[in-house]
This record gives structure tokens, sequence and C-alpha cells, in this order.
């Protein structure tokens, strides 16, 4: 049988990365970066790169980038149960819910103890009505969020049901939140931060973001982009596992 990436001057090689994507990089930058080294290791020009699952420019952590016939099976890596570690301010809040947008300060009656933060997330775990940040990439009638936001008309946009598995906190001196959070698709960190300061009567924003696990994959077998060779071949890549090309 013939190796279907055999021949990389004219077949799309075909695997998957996992990328430990930095600050203030886009999912689609880490895209690029892979696909400019693929075509200087004689990849053909239109190579398809994409990704499974979609990190903010501000998060940093696992994203897994999959190239040739791989990029079919996108949907099958972002199903996948994700773990987060979230920095949460609870006596600012932004329009954009996290670093992006200008921070206010929040007037705050009583700053909350570890317990009343404790109580609050048992609202937060299982499956819970989420309503998007305005400023995300939802489409409404057409247009993304953020570009109506953007242009002074900031959407509507209605819940809808995502799947919090765990959440606990990993530290906290007010008013710095860790998180740890394990979720299913969908789900929106930067709303858990708002919606949470919201239960608890204080400010709540992302500051920081970290994703560390997507379904079987870790963060821990990651590469940064400035350890990929200049040069890519099909044997820089990882092979697809049996269990994500295997049909439903």
């Amino acid at each position: 049988m013939t190796d279907p990436n055999s021949n990389p001057a004219h077949v799309q090689p075909t695997g998957m990365l996992l990328i430990d994507k930095p600050l203030r990089r886009t999912s689609m930058d880490m895209c690029a970066h892979v696909r400019a080294r693929l075509r200087r290791g004689g990849a053909p020009k239109r190579t398809r790169v994409g990704h499974g699952g979609t990190l903010d420019p501000l998060a940093t952590g696992l994203l897994v980038i999959l190239t040739g016939k791989g990029t079919k099976l996108t949907e099958r890596i972002m199903v996948g149960d994700k773990d987060y570690v979230a920095a949460v301010d609870l006596a600012h809040r932004s329009e954009t819910d996290d670093a992006e947008g200008e921070r206010e300060v929040v007037d705050i009656a009583r700053v909350p103890e570890r317990a009343d933060i404790e109580q609050a997330l048992g609202a937060f775990r299982g499956t819970i009505m989420q309503t998007p940040p305005a400023y995300s990439a939802i489409k409404v009638d057409g247009k993304r969020a953020y570009a109506l936001a953007r242009s002074g008309e900031p959407p509507t946009l209605k819940a809808r049901p995502v799947e919090v598995h765990a959440i606990a906190i990993e530290a906290y001196e007010f008013p710095e939140l860790k998180l740890a959070i394990t979720c299913g698709k969908g789900t929106y960190i930067r709303s858990l931060a708002r919606d949470i300061g919201i239960a608890l009567g204080t400010g709540g924003m992302l500051t920081a973001l970290r994703r560390t696990r997507i379904g079987a994959f870790d963060v821990a077998s990651a590469v940064t982009p400035d350890q990929l060779p200049a040069e890519m071949t099909v044997d820089d890549l990882l092979p697809i596992p049996a269990s994500l090309s295997e049909p439903s």
C-alpha cells in the first residue's frame, strides 16, 4: 500500500501537532506558523492546516493543530472535555469580560470570604445556562458578535446550556481568584468569571487563562512554536490517533 504522505511535493502531509500557544498570538497565527514551515519543507502551497478549539489571544496553553486530511477531524477534537486554569479579578469588570477591555472599578459592599466563593461555585457545576460574551465570535444575523459590539451595537445574546464538570478554587486573595475548571464544548470562561462576580456581588473579569487539556491531549506533551523546525515534513508531525480516525 502506498504511503499517502510519501510524495510531499504533491500530497498534503497529514498529521497533528500539540502546540503550547503563547500570549497575544491567535489560533490562526499558529496555523499559519505551521503551514509556512510545511511549505518550506516541500508541502503544497495550499496545504490545509486547522485547529481543534480556538484560544483567545490573551489565553495560553494547549492548541491541537491538524494538517491535510486530519483537518476533517477538528470537530472531534473540539467536543472533548477541556481543563483550564483561570485568574479572575473580583474588583473590576470590563465590557469584554477580560483584560482586553477597559477595567471598571466595582463598588463592593463586602469582600467575599473563601467560604462565600465555595458556596457560590455550586451553582456553576453541571449543566448551566450561560450567556456568551458580547465580544465573542458567535454569529448574529450573519455577523460576528464582536464586530457588532465594536461598531457600537452590542448584540443581545441568548443563554444556552453548557457543561461545567468541575470548578474549584486553587488560590484566593482578594481581589485575585484562581480557579481550576473542567468543562465541555462551547463554555466561555470569560462568562463564568463575569457570572461568578455577579453571584458574589462583586466585579468579575478574566485576567489570565491557560488551557491544559483537551480530551486525551495534555499541554505537558506540547511544544512551543519556536521549538518547531524551520522546515517541516510529515516526519515532524504526530500521527492521527486511531480513536479519532474511527467512525463514530
